[in-house]
């Protein structure tokens, strides 16, 4: 297994990511996680790991430099920009799609609240490269424009007691000419803490990304 700290040079800046490939790896998946996270968010490190039980590699990057993000606590200016984090992503998954470990995969994208947006508009600028999408708790209306250009299938799962977000995802499903999915979790809130509800995720996650990795 590959277990690698990484630095990726996006446009002007470098941001580090920790990148992990279990040994017959079925493909990668990219974090992007949302507003106010970080590579070390617990639950995206849960995930993770439950990803790379099933042979599925991962990214866990920062969309922001250390001084962005300490700029983005005081003035939020940054997790709003989803262009910015947008451009971010597709960076990170150029530079992957180079380098000797990443570039035989195939690559899957999974976005968080804000981060969710985010990964359909690189999904839609790079439909040869992404082979599928999930979205946990995520805003995929901030990406409207982006909706009926994703290729890639998409997975759209959220909360059941986050009826203003579900709204946001029925809407934004609408919206799309994929293959896609809305999964409601039940008696769960908008970061799916409840006892139990993150396994779910990861387990929906895990079964759509075996069967769309390809």
């Amino acid at each position: 297994m590959i277990e690698a700290e990484v630095k990726i040079p996006v446009e002007n800046i470098v941001v580090e990511g920790n990148l992990t490939i279990p040994h017959n790896a079925k493909g990668i998946v990219l974090f992007v996680h949302g507003s106010g996270s970080s590579r070390f968010s617990p639950r995206n490190k849960y995930v993770s790991k439950q990803f790379v039980d099933a042979r599925i590699g991962t990214l866990l990057f920062d969309l922001l430099t250390p001084q962005e993000e300490q700029e983005d606590e005081v003035t939020a200016e940054y997790r709003f920009n989803i262009p910015l984090l947008a451009q971010r992503l597709i960076g990170a998954t150029q530079w992957l799609r180079k380098d000797w470990r990443g570039k035989q995969l195939p690559f899957g994208y999974f976005g968080a609240s804000t981060g969710a947006a985010a990964a359909l508009i690189a999904a839609a600028e790079l439909p040869g490269d992404v082979s599928a999408v999930v979205s946990r708790g995520g805003r995929p209306d901030l990406a409207a424009d982006y909706l009926p250009k994703v290729k890639a299938p998409t997975l759209l799962m959220v909360g059941g007691w986050d009826s203003e977000v579900i709204e946001l995802n029925r809407q934004a499903q609408s919206q799309m000419t994929n293959t896609n999915k809305l999964e409601i979790v039940p008696e769960a809130t908008h970061l799916f803490e409840e006892p139990g509800r993150l396994e779910i995720v990861a387990k929906l996650s895990v079964d759509w990304f075996l069967k769309y990795l390809k």
